[in-house]
């Protein structure tokens, strides 16, 4: 049955954007606004939601989850009729007299699947820059977090047809291969884990679909001891417990000087008090993890070093609290996975060289966080170590900044998004030249002369 309906919405999605319908500006800013309305009047609705899925508070819901969205549709809105106008780029001498423009181009059938780490806002956020590019979409919510897909769905049934916009529910490992084989994506877009990521790319690449994938890896954060220690132990435990460590630009673990790790840590003892209480355990304040083989998986990572703080769980609550484990192993699961919860390891470093070749044990990270007042430090770090994005004596911030693009390299993710990077994302560059007839000079065609082929070489600088 899902099949059918899959090649049902196939029929409809093609017969609509061959219509011409979703090409207009005015239509997209109108399904942009529309989208907007429709997340407001469901706000209560998406804060219970995320509440019963992961007891998600409702501060981190409103600001990671909804908030985001409202920023996201407001810069597509204020910026998208110029990112859709043709741009004129120039031509080289020898193709005179011919202009050049570059034209922007929906995908068509974009495929969107969403993971459960930020269940709503991870759906929203792609979804506004499909719609903003002009793409028909059959979105996928994570069926982990059930209560926000339900609402996800009723949203995008209440304002959008399907002909439009599609919700997929059920298992991703059984429903999505069906949408490969009966939706028939020409687009597809994937926010999870590098495992699935990697099946997805290898289904598209079976049928030489473009694909974008926001994936994860071992995020560090560095810290030379020359910043501020209480603004530093602050950001980076807000950027860790943030939905309690579920967060691919979560740091996931430290990077210390020698000289700075027991003031990080005494400092970030004070900083856990400060923020959840004496027993962090009873604070409303921190998410619970998805489900139990999760809870399981994280804290099997409690024995694979010393705990220097914390270290305590719920299980019945699902509940960790912030854990430091100090100096484990770097073959130890800990450092080999990424965590994905509320433990931080912290490795001590005596140089830069050193500070590196850890780094590059496990490449390529996500994000990268420099804790650093040393300009020379930090433009070293930029340049010699390869991720995806990151900040300078903060976490996670410049996820949430439109004008950055934000995507992973290699193993972390391939392409970007948020403003002008979704939508580029979502759209195909068609290149056009432009030529004139009044002019055609004989030289460049057949029958060819030697006398043609030296003007052409001086003309090239040759």
């Amino acid at each position: 049955m899902e099949a059918q309906r899959l090649e049902a919405i196939k029929r409809e999605q093609t017969e609509f954007y061959r219509s011409g319908a979703t090409r207009t500006l005015e239509f997209r800013k109108t399904q942009l606004k529309k989208l907007k309305k429709a997340v407001k009047e469901k706000e209560a609705d998406i804060i219970e939601a995320l509440k019963k899925d992961f007891n998600k508070p409702e501060w981190e819901t409103w600001t990671s989850e909804i908030g985001l969205i409202y920023v996201e549709i407001d810069h597509f809105l204020k910026h998208l009729k110029k990112w859709m106008r043709p741009k004129r780029v120039g031509s080289p001498l020898t193709l005179f007299p011919t202009t050049s423009k570059i034209f922007r181009e929906p995908m068509g059938r974009s495929l969107i699947i969403a993971p459960w780490n930020y269940p709503f806002q991870l759906a929203i956020e792609p979804l506004i820059a499909s719609i903003a590019a002009g793409n028909t979409v059959l979105l996928k919510p994570s069926e982990m977090t059930p209560a926000t897909a339900k609402v996800i769905e009723e949203i995008i049934t209440e304002i959008y047809a399907s002909k439009y916009i599609a919700v997929l529910q059920g298992d991703g490992a059984e429903v999505v291969p069906q949408a490969f084989e009966n939706y028939e994506p020409q687009h597809v877009f994937f926010t999870g884990s590098p495992a699935v990521g990697s099946s997805i790319a290898g289904q598209a690449a079976k049928k030489l679909i473009p694909c974008v994938l926001e994936l994860g890896g071992k995020s560090p954060a560095i810290i030379d001891g020359s910043a501020n220690m209480k603004v530093t132990a602050r950001r980076i435990l807000f950027g860790k417990m943030l939905n309690a460590g579920q967060t691919c630009v979560a740091p996931d673990y430290l990077l210390v000087h020698e000289s700075a790790v027991e003031e990080l840590i005494r400092t970030l003892k004070l900083e856990v008090e400060r923020s959840y209480g004496k027993d962090p355990l009873q604070s409303d304040d921190i998410a619970t993890m998805i489900h139990k083989r999760a809870f399981d998986r994280i804290t099997g990572y409690l024995k694979d070093g010393e705990i220097v703080a914390g270290g305590r769980i719920d299980e019945e609550r699902l509940k960790i609290e912030p854990t430091l484990i100090l100096d484990p192993s770097m073959d130890s699961p800990v450092m080999k996975e990424e965590i994905f919860g509320p433990i931080l390891p912290i490795i001590t470093y005596k140089d830069e060289a050193e500070m590196i070749s850890i780094v590059q044990e496990n490449p390529d990270p996500l994000s990268l966080y420099i804790f650093s007042n040393k300009k020379g430090f930090q433009r070293r770090i930029i340049r010699d170590i390869s991720f995806g994005g990151g900040a300078v004596n903060n976490a996670v911030v410049h996820f949430v900044n439109p004008e950055l693009p934000f995507g992973g390299v290699r193993n972390s993710g391939t392409g970007s998004y948020h403003g002008k990077s979704g939508f580029d994302a979502f759209t195909h560059e068609k290149g056009m030249a432009f030529s004139g007839t009044w002019i055609d000079p004989k030289m460049k065609y057949a029958p060819y002369s030697k006398r043609s082929l030296n003007l052409i070489k001086k003309i090239f600088g040759w």
